[in-house]
C-alpha cells in the first residue's frame, strides 16, 4: 500500500510550484505532476528560432513577479533568481517620433506626456507613491480574503481603481496620456470600458515606479526554476512528461491542487460541469524573432526600454481590443513588444538581439497575423524587416497546444471582462475549493487572476493548509 502524502500539484506553473513550496515548507509532503518535460507553464524558456537564441514563449517581463508578496516571502535569490532593470521600464511611441514613457520616476513620466497632462498625472499618482507594498499586498489579495490589511489606503485606491479606463483616461486631455493609460490597461485584454481597468493600469504604473519592470536573467524559465530548486529544498518532489487524465492516475493524497483550467480540473476530477458560467476570454498572436541587431524605433526612449507598446492612440487601442472581443480580425493591432536582449545580451549570439511581441485576436482565430504585425512594427520601426533572420510564431492554436491551460488561446485562462476579473471562477466564498472535497484549484483562473506572480497559489495553499491541518 503506497504512503499517503499530503498534497499532490498537477501543473507545475508559477502558482503551481508556488502552491507547493507553501505546501512543503510548512512540513507537508508535497509531489508535483506536470505533463510538459519541463516546469514553468507560462514562465519558459527555449530556442524557438536559431541556435544560441533564447525566448520566452509566454510571460517575458514581470512588473508583479518583483512585487509580489509571495515572491518576496522566499529565498528565490539564492536558487538563482536575478532580476535585470532596463534604462526605461516601457515606451510608447508615436509616429511623429516621441514617445510618452514609463520610468522608474514619476517626474520623467508625467513630462514625457506633455505640458496639459503632466500636473494631472502627478497628482493621481501623489496618494499612492512608496505604498507599493502595501497596495500589492491587498490588490494581490483575494476578495474573500477578509478585509484588506490597509483599509484607508485600499479605499482611498479603490475611488481611482474601481473606475473604467476609459474613465480614468477622460482626466487628461492629451493622446499621450490618454494612449499611455490605455495600453496599460490592454495588458488585461478586455474591454476599456471595464469595471476596474483603471485598477489594472495604476497597479502597472505604480509597479513601474516603485520596483520596476525587469526581466529574469536567462529569461522567464528563471522564475520556475528557482521555485523548482527551493520546492525540492524544502523536501518536495517534481515529476515531469506525466500527463494526468484522472485522479487515478496519481497517488494517494489528502489534496490535489490543480494549476490547470477550470474545464481541465472538472475532466480530470469527474465533477462534470462544475463551472457553467466560466468564460474564456480572447487570444493573442505571439512572434518571437531572431534579429541581426536592435529594433530601429524612431523614438530614442523606445531603444531602451525594455517593454515597447505599439499602438499609439487610445483610439486606435480600443478598436483593437474591440475587434479582439468581436470576434473580428485583427487589421491595426495594438502590440506587447518586449526586448530582453538590450539588458541581458546573453540570451543571443554576440550582437544579436531577441525581440517578443504579441497582439490581441479572437479567442481560437486560425488566422495568420504575421503581416499586419510587422506592418505596425514598421509605422514606429522603419527597415525592421530587414533585420530578422528567424521568427517563431503561435496563434491560438499553437498556443492552447503548447499549453493546455490556455484553452482557445487564451493566455489569462478566463476572461476578464465585467466582475470576471474579480469573481473567478465562480461566485463562490472560496473560489479555490471545489464540490471535491479533496481538490482545489491554484491556476490563473482564480482571484487575483493573471501575472506571474504565485498569488492564486498562495491563496489556494492557504486554504488546504487550513483544510488539512485547521491553521
Amino acid at each position: 500500500m503506497p504512503t499517503m502524502l499530503d498534497a499532490v500539484v498537477v501543473g507545475a506553473g508559477p502558482n503551481g510550484l508556488t502552491a507547493a513550496v507553501e505546501l512543503a515548507r510548512r512540513g507537508l509532503a508535497v509531489e508535483v505532476y506536470e505533463a510538459a518535460d519541463a516546469i514553468g507553464g507560462g514562465a519558459r524558456t527555449e530556442e524557438l528560432t536559431l541556435p544560441g537564441f533564447r525566448h520566452d514563449p509566454c510571460s517575458a517581463v514581470h512588473p508583479l513577479g518583483i512585487g509580489s508578496p509571495a515572491f518576496a516571502a522566499m529565498p528565490l535569490a539564492g536558487h538563482g533568481l536575478e532580476w535585470l532593470h532596463p534604462g526605461l521600464p516601457m515606451a510608447h511611441p508615436f509616429p511623429d517620433g516621441t514617445a510618452a514613457v514609463l520610468s522608474r520616476h514619476v517626474g520623467e513620466t508625467a513630462a514625457s506626456l506633455g505640458a496639459r497632462d503632466a500636473g494631472t498625472y502627478r497628482r493621481t499618482m501623489a496618494p499612492f507613491r512608496g505604498k507599493w507594498s502595501a497596495i500589492a499586498r491587498d490588490f494581490l489579495r483575494t476578495q474573500w480574503d477578509g478585509p484588506p490589511r490597509d483599509p484607508v489606503g485600499y479605499a482611498r485606491f479603490g475611488m481611482v481603481g474601481g473606475l473604467s479606463a476609459a474613465l480614468l483616461a477622460r482626466r487628461f486631455q492629451g493622446p499621450k496620456a490618454r494612449g499611455l493609460l490605455a495600453g496599460l490597461a490592454a495588458h488585461g485584454i478586455g474591454p476599456l470600458t471595464g469595471i476596474g481597468t483603471a485598477g489594472m493600469a495604476l497597479v502597472f504604473a505604480l509597479a513601474a515606479h516603485e520596483r520596476g519592470w525587469p526581466v529574469p536573467r536567462g529569461g522567464s524559465q528563471a522564475i520556475a526554476d528557482a521555485l523548482g530548486s527551493y520546492l525540492r529544498e524544502q523536501g518536495g518532489t517534481i515529476h515531469t512528461g506525466f500527463e494526468v487524465k484522472r485522479l487515478d492516475d496519481l497517488p494517494p493524497a489528502r489534496a490535489y491542487v490543480f494549476d490547470t483550467s477550470p474545464t481541465a480540473l472538472a475532466r480530470i476530477a469527474g465533477l462534470g460541469n462544475a463551472y457553467p458560467r466560466f468564460k474564456y476570454g480572447p487570444s493573442v498572436f505571439k512572434i518571437d524573432y531572431a534579429l541581426s541587431g536592435p529594433v530601429p524605433w524612431t523614438a530614442e526612449p523606445a531603444r531602451r526600454a525594455g517593454t515597447v507598446h505599439v499602438g499609439p492612440t487610445y483610439e486606435e487601442i480600443d478598436a483593437a481590443l474591440g475587434a479582439a472581443l468581436g470576434g473580428r480580425d485583427p487589421s491595426v493591432p495594438f502590440l506587447i513588444t518586449a526586448q530582453p536582449t538590450l539588458v541581458d545580451p546573453g540570451r543571443a549570439p554576440a550582437g544579436k538581439h531577441t525581440f517578443w511581441v504579441y497582439g490581441h485576436v479572437p479567442n481560437g482565430w486560425e488566422g495568420d497575423a504575421t503581416e499586419v504585425i510587422e506592418r505596425q512594427i514598421e509605422r514606429f520601426a522603419p527597415g525592421f524587416r530587414d533585420l530578422v533572420l528567424a521568427r517563431a510564431v503561435a496563434g491560438p492554436p499553437q498556443l492552447a497546444a503548447r499549453n493546455a491551460n490556455y484553452v482557445g488561446g487564451d493566455i489569462a485562462i478566463g476572461s476578464v471582462a465585467g466582475l470576471r476579473l474579480l469573481v473567478r471562477p465562480k461566485l463562490a466564498r472560496v473560489p479555490y475549493a471545489t464540490a471535491h472535497p479533496a481538490v482545489f484549484l491554484c491556476s490563473s483562473a482564480t482571484p487575483p487572476g493573471p501575472g506571474v506572480h504565485g498569488m492564486s497559489g498562495h491563496h489556494a495553499a492557504r486554504v488546504v493548509w487550513r483544510r488539512l491541518c485547521g491553521g
